[in-house]
């Protein structure tokens, strides 16, 4: 009995040890201290004990040292120096260059493993200032108003160009332009907002409007440009006089943008009647969105100055230029059609193009700064485009398909109160719900000026598997409805959309596996990316002071990580660090923090013992990457849960999302330590992380069936989870049919039970060629009111449930001339 208190308490020292991170003198100290009670066998006098305990003091002994400066210089940081120069990641000028472009925030208190809740609770909830509320509400919702899907896709092939003409007048596509320079001067919030909105109605809008706000010329000149360049174009650019493009991707330059072929060479060459010095450009770019209907291209390049014409150096690097697309040389190719969308997408190419200097994006003082400049835009611009897009689809497949859920009926039982139809209806509100909450928290954090590249990252991939998963659940549930294209299809434009915003921006594996979580530990980590400046330092005693310091502070952060990781784990998270502003949620901001002790210890011994090795385990990095996904929007669960008001009828949402986050964490981590290819280390990390086994498990099913029986009834509720996208109550719009017959059937069920138990009974019969509901009020099984209703209802369901059909000169498209005629419909049985 006396031996397990000492053990416990030797335990709960060393906790406090890891908790309060103490200075390396106190492990030595403390170490030794249990060691000399064991070598003198206060519990037992055994041999084998006296010989186990002389091994404890090789700790001791290497702790102490290490608390000697002369000693830990010679013996442990000029050899540790040199070790770790070796084996860490290296760091290419591009890798560089976007470590250094984008800012760390939240993602650096989850890889901290000491997460501060008053940082989290300080990012602002979602603010939209008068003018930004009034575009949301006036001209965005208007325009959603004016959008006809079916139309843009297979009549028109095409945004018709009164639509065109309504952004332009209406300032859709200068945002992010400033007032002084003509936009609008949106923050990213209001800017997410009013993409979601759009996306809700039509994707093909939404990226036509997505793309002049998002990387691109304008945001390039708005923020790099000269004053000349800022003058020139803004203004035009925010009118929608001139259509912005960036051309990046390559045919050999996909996901590795920065390996492009293409190329500019410094020279001198006639432009406007005059000799200048400017460059040759060739290039051969593809997938660029907006390039068919460009009148500004903006192009990315390797530049290159054989002639030492600018007296710097032969390779420059990457650049970014700005060209008209009528000057001579530059060839707009024919459209790409991506997933058989309609929005204008297609490549660009031209061979020994020469512009001048002047067009290069900032001017001499930027040439060879293009990727750094890319990176940064891209670090905030990754946060807001796809992620609001994404979310709104998300949104979108849970408002149309709670409806149709309860509208359409089979066995007599509406299809969303069948089991096998409730778990695809709770896994979409629990997207709704976190990505909505995601979206939000990191809109804020742009709108604050940061530039969160590891959230955008992970934010990005994660938006878009969710909306990938959401709508083959719409697509599952709405079966025969959703195949069959058509007027009355309001799915399938979302189903052909989704590869779009998987692919681009980052294509989602590499996103997820080489981007996310690599970026992440060398940019987040409290200490490792100060090792690598240190040992990348070319002053080499400068370098091994700040190594050292640098070192020391990871030796106690390790082993904080390994002693708080074991202690929270055996304790449950009992003595986690909570908020003092949280109540309801107080265990699940225990579980989000152990889970961060967690994740730090892992993610740290992964790092160091993996090093430059990381970039080809790469499944590895991808399971990290998710652990810390899930770690990132079970936090914006909890605050948007606080900065709703914390709505008891949220509270099992909350739960919901928050116990599903923390299995697939737990997941995540298991087959990190699973696959670990270090097997003594994956050996320790099971027994730190799982000391009880694997304990976590997803939501039970009563809670999903609790949040499908909320989402099926028109009400506050349901409109909070599908907030800010376009709601129609028009029963002559597709989906405002769906929400004026959901209040019908509502309406009616008890009217619809009586006939039901009639008809199960035999008392009457329901067939084609009879009138079972005069036959019902004739039996006064139900009233005459109640069969004015019903037939209402009947009318509005056979209309929601109908698919379209066509003649076969209908369905062959012709994109040339001939648009498609419209449709009949026919009612599905």
């Amino acid at each position: 009995m006396v031996s397990l208190v000492f053990f416990l308490l030797c335990i709960g020292v060393a906790s406090v040890l890891a908790i309060k991170k103490l200075p390396l003198w106190s492990w030595a100290i403390f170490i030794a201290v249990v060691t000399l009670i064991l070598h003198t066998g206060f519990f037992d006098s055994s041999p084998d004990l006296n010989i186990l305990s002389f091994i404890f003091w090789l700790p001791a002994l290497l702790l102490g040292a290490l608390c000697v400066s002369g000693i830990r210089h010679t013996l442990f940081i000029k050899p540790a120096f040199k070790f770790i120069k070796n084996i860490l990641p290296k760091v290419s000028a591009t890798e560089q260059e976007a470590l250094d472009a984008g800012t760390v925030g939240w993602d650096a208190e989850l890889f901290s493993g000491e997460p501060d809740w008053s940082k989290l609770k300080a990012i602002a909830p979602i603010t939209l200032n008068e003018e930004e509320q009034n575009f949301l509400d006036g001209p965005t919702q208007e325009l959603c108003k004016m959008l006809d899907d079916w139309s843009i896709r297979h009549t028109h092939n095409e945004v018709p160009d009164h639509i065109w003409s309504y952004m332009k007048d209406k300032g859709f596509f200068g945002m992010l332009i400033s007032k002084e320079h003509g936009g609008l001067g949106f923050s990213a919030q209001a800017q997410s907002l009013v993409l979601g909105k759009l996306a809700s109605r039509s994707p093909d809008a939404c990226i036509i409007v997505m793309v002049p706000n998002s990387l691109g010329p304008g945001e390039l000149i708005e923020k790099y440009g000269t004053n000349e360049q800022k003058q020139q174009y803004l203004p035009k650019l925010s009118a929608g006089e001139e259509m912005p493009c960036f051309a990046l991707t390559g045919p050999t330059s996909g996901s590795d943008a920065a390996s492009m072929r293409d190329i500019g060479i410094v020279c001198k060459g006639q432009h406007n009647g005059q000799e200048v010095v400017g460059i040759k450009l060739t290039w051969d770019k593809r997938y660029i969105t907006l390039a068919p209907k460009a009148t500004l291209l903006g192009l990315a390049f390797r530049l290159f100055d054989p002639d030492n014409l600018l007296g710097k150096k032969s390779d420059i690097g990457i650049t970014l230029a700005m060209i008209p697309h009528t000057h001579p040389g530059v060839n707009i190719g024919r459209r790409h059609l991506p997933s058989g969308t309609a929005f204008p997408n297609g490549p660009t190419s031209g061979k020994d193009v020469f512009i001048p200097m002047e067009w290069v994006i900032g001017g001499q003082d930027y040439i060879g700064k293009g990727w750094s400049m890319l990176m940064s835009c891209l670090s905030a611009g990754r946060s807001i485009s796809l992620p609001a897009s994404g979310t709104a689809g998300v949104k979108y497949l849970l408002r149309v398909t709670s409806a149709y859920a309860r509208t359409r009926k089979q066995f007599g039982l509406a299809i969303g109160r069948m089991e096998g139809v409730e778990d695809p209806l709770a896994r979409l509100v629990e997207n709704a719900y976190v990505a909505e909450a995601s979206r939000a928290v990191t809109a804020s954090m742009v709108s604050a000026g940061e530039k969160p590249s590891v959230i955008s990252a992970l934010l990005k991939y994660q938006s878009t598997e969710r909306m990938r998963q959401s709508v083959n659940d719409a697509m599952d549930i709405h079966a025969g409805k959703a195949i069959c294209d058509g007027p009355s299809n309001y799915l399938l434009s979302s189903y052909q959309m989704v590869p779009v915003g998987i692919t681009v921006e980052g294509a989602n594996i590499l996103t997820r596996t080489l981007i996310t979580f690599s970026q992440g530990a060398l940019r987040s980590h409290p200490w490792l990316y100060r090792e690598i400046q240190a040992v990348q330092d070319p002053d080499e005693e400068r370098g091994l002071r700040a190594f050292e310091k640098a070192f020391v502070g990871h030796i106690t952060y390790t082993t904080s990580n390994i002693f708080g990781a074991l202690f929270h784990n055996i304790t449950f998270g009992f003595f986690a660090d909570t908020p003092s502003h949280a109540s309801t949620t107080n265990r699940h901001y225990a579980q989000l923090y152990r889970a961060s002790k967690n994740f730090a210890l892992v993610a740290d011994l992964t790092v160091a013992l993996l090093g430059g090795g990381l970039k080809v385990r790469q499944k590895i990095s991808g399971r990290l990457a998710d652990a810390l996904s899930e770690l990132y929007m079970i936090s914006c669960v909890l605050k948007r849960y606080e900065d709703d008001g914390e709505q008891l009828a949220d509270a099992t949402i909350v739960d919901y999302c928050v116990q599903n986050s923390l299995y697939r964490f737990q997941e995540a981590l298991k087959g990190v330590v699973d696959n670990f290819p270090i097997r003594g280390v994956a050996w320790l990390l099971a027994i730190l992380l799982f000391p009880l086994g694997a304990r976590k498990r997803p939501a039970p099913d009563k809670h999903g069936k609790e949040l499908v029986k909320q989402v099926l009834e028109p009400g506050e509720m349901r409109d909070r989870l599908t907030r800010h996208i376009f709601v129609s109550h028009d029963a002559n719009d597709t989906t405002g049919l769906l929400e004026v017959a959901l209040q019908c059937v509502v309406a009616s069920e008890a009217a619809d039970k009586k006939v039901e138990k009639a008809v199960r009974k035999g008392l009457i019969q329901r067939y084609h060629n009879s009138d079972w509901l005069a036959e019902a009020v004739q039996k006064s099984i139900i009233t005459q009111e109640e069969e004015t209703l019903l037939r209402k209802t009947e009318d509005l369901v056979s209309r929601v449930i109908a698919v379209d059909h066509f003649t076969p000169a209908e369905v062959l498209p012709n994109y040339a001339t001939q648009p498609m005629t419209n449709t009949n419909t026919e009612a599905a049985e």
